[in-house]
């Protein structure tokens, strides 16, 4: 298979790169340079919102599927669905459990993929996709609207939109679980939601193994990438206090707007994967893995 991987020069994507590498696939890297790629694989530098650079890279060359790890807004899903026509003819789209955000609600069930349709999603590249604070405060939408347009513009390639849990494990550069971690070390309380939803999750392993996967595949359109067993923050908290040998407390907020930890939500959060399973992908369960994660992220 001959895969070109746009992004991928750190967490989950990196390790997706390098599963390609080893499984014997002919990967090239795609991104602006800023991290070299893993030995073994073909470096390609572009910035992705640069048509006229990206062509130019790209020039002459053509893949069995494209695993595009950075698209968030439409402007850029745009530029990719005119670059990779007719050089392509699958792509798979990262995309994020954000895109269910506002869409689950107190006590709900898990979030399948039809509660967001690409089909019929809005589209509006005038919006401000290249101010960076913009991008970063429309996180959800941006991947929305990215899936939207390759969807409802007839991409000339087939579509796949990976709709990812909360990532856990690896070089995890956002903090969020090593907040639970020290506060639980040093004997704080977590402060949650007075009721925390429970949130689906995924091992940065898995992801990257569900990513390869889904490029061989042939189904198309969006699906839930999640290990089984969604949790609360609650929930959350009592297990990593479990794998460090300590009791967690969790403290729910008293005032309306006080922050909360990460993971704690007032509504469902939890991804329903009866599709990926269907379609034959064995997901693992939190349990099985979150024991070590905890443990890799105590400093």
């Amino acid at each position: 298979m001959d895969v070109c991987v746009i992004g991928g020069s750190r967490y989950f994507g990196r390790r997706l790169i390098e599963d390609l590498r080893d499984a014997g696939a002919a990967v090239t890297v795609v991104n602006r340079g800023s991290t070299p790629a893993p030995p073994g694989v073909t470096h390609l530098r572009a910035d992705r919102d640069d048509e006229t650079a990206l062509r130019a890279a790209l020039a002459g060359r053509s893949f069995d599927v494209v695993i595009d790890q950075v698209c968030y807004s439409p402007l850029q899903a745009a530029v990719a669905a005119r670059v990779f026509a007719g050089r392509t003819r699958r792509y798979v789209m990262t995309s994020t459990v954000e895109v269910y955000a506002e869409r689950g609600r107190p006590g709900g069930a898990a979030l399948t993929e039809e509660a967001v349709d690409p089909s019929t999603g809005p589209v509006d590249l005038d919006l401000p996709w290249t101010d960076g604070g913009f991008l970063d405060g429309h996180y959800g939408e941006g991947k929305r609207q990215a899936e939207a347009l390759f969807t409802r513009q007839a991409a000339p390639f087939d579509f796949v939109s990976v709709r990812t849990a909360h990532v856990l494990g690896g070089a995890d550069f956002t903090g969020r679980l090593a907040h639970y971690v020290e506060r639980i070390e040093r004997g704080l309380p977590v402060v949650v939601h007075a009721a925390p939803q429970p949130a689906s999750f995924v091992h940065e392993a898995e992801i990257a193994r569900f990513l390869a996967w889904a490029a061989a595949a042939d189904f198309t359109g969006p699906v839930n990438a999640a290990s089984h067993g969604a949790l609360d923050a609650r929930a959350l908290s009592a297990a990593i206090g479990r794998a460090l040998g300590r009791a967690a407390a969790a403290e729910s907020v008293v005032r309306p707007g006080e922050p909360v930890s990460p993971y704690s939500f007032d509504r469902c959060y939890a991804m329903d994967t009866t599709r990926a399973t269907r379609l034959g992908f064995p997901f693992s369960a939190v349990a099985d893995w979150l024991p070590l994660v905890v443990k890799e992220t105590v400093r």
